[in-house]
């Protein structure tokens, strides 16, 4: 396997992670409020579906733990944000510290241990094609995360419920006006958010990487928020972003194996040097903001 072949390989499962969080993200922010603190999520929803695969609980009731857990915090995020219209960046930041010093203190007693990870699915045909068929090859996760990129984009895009969390998102006093409660709407595209961010951890820690290590979460919760801008809060968009952050990722992998004198930590900083790039990039587009921000982001809402 060359190193083209190594990427795509992994491209799907490294750019997971990014894509879970990113999406719940996604809703969230579709729905006026910004949580900052995803990164704390992913790692509370990391260590809590390790502890319960390691105990023996299986993947499955690892990952509904995990995404009920990120829920939960992130509902005591809403708690603050829309009860007391506190700052949300300053709640998030609190949040995402919170689910960070948790989750040291939960994992602290299976630091290094490992679990079984999942078997890979291949599409039949598909996956004995030459360069490309790596592709094809994934677990059951990485699938599911692919449905859900499709059905999440169908709803903001067809459905009256995408409607309603772009409405509140945009103009909440006229969404209010119409008869449709903001604050519910809200606190339920919060909650997603948390669960979605649980679900990331929960892949990277019993099926991405199936170890758990105090800080493995390393940076993905800040490259998920900063995917949604990068998007351009469109879900295509936001998923070929996902796409080049796993690649990219993998890359200092790659070059190792190829032999070249690369500094690792050189190598490992270059999803957040690609971050930083492109967040540049896309900012300097005002119109492009523009068109597809959201009005009314990060403003607290009062009836």
């Amino acid at each position: 396997m060359n190193a083209i072949e190594f990427i795509l390989a992994g491209m799907l499962a490294a750019a997971t992670p990014f894509l879970l969080a990113a999406l719940g993200e996604l809703v969230a922010e579709r729905a006026g409020v910004l949580n900052l603190g995803v990164e704390g999520l992913m790692a509370f929803g990391a260590v809590l579906a390790f502890i319960v695969v390691y105990q023996g609980g299986g993947h499955l009731l690892g990952f509904v733990v995990a995404g009920f857990g990120g829920a939960v915090l992130s509902l005591l995020f809403a708690f603050v944000t829309l009860g007391f219209r506190a700052n949300q960046v300053a709640a998030g930041l609190a949040i995402g510290i919170l689910g960070q010093g948790l989750s040291a203190l939960f994992g602290k007693t299976y630091e290094s241990l490992t679990v079984r990870g999942l078997p890979k699915l291949a599409l039949p045909g598909l996956s004995e094609l030459p360069v490309i068929g790596g592709l094809f090859v994934q677990d059951i996760v990485v699938w599911i995360s692919l449905a859900a990129t499709l059905a999440l984009w169908a709803i903001f895009a067809y459905t009256k419920l995408g409607l309603i969390v772009r409405a509140v998102g945009e103009n909440p006093k006229a969404a209010h006006a119409i008869g449709y409660s903001v604050i519910s709407v809200r606190v339920l595209a919060i909650a997603f958010g948390g669960a979605m961010a649980g679900f990331a951890g929960a892949y990277a820690s019993v099926v991405y990487t199936p170890l758990w290590a105090d800080g493995m979460i390393a940076g993905r919760g800040w490259i998920a928020i900063a995917l949604v801008v990068f998007g351009t809060w469109l879900t295509g968009r936001i998923f070929l972003g996902a796409c080049l952050f796993g690649a990219v990722s993998l890359m200092g992998l790659a070059a190792q194996a190829t032999g070249l004198d690369v500094p690792s930590q050189l190598l490992s900083s270059l999803p957040y040097l690609v971050t930083i790039i492109v967040l540049g990039i896309i900012s300097a587009d005002r119109r492009l903001l523009k068109l597809n921000g959201v009005a009314s982001l990060g403003e607290p809402f009062e009836r």
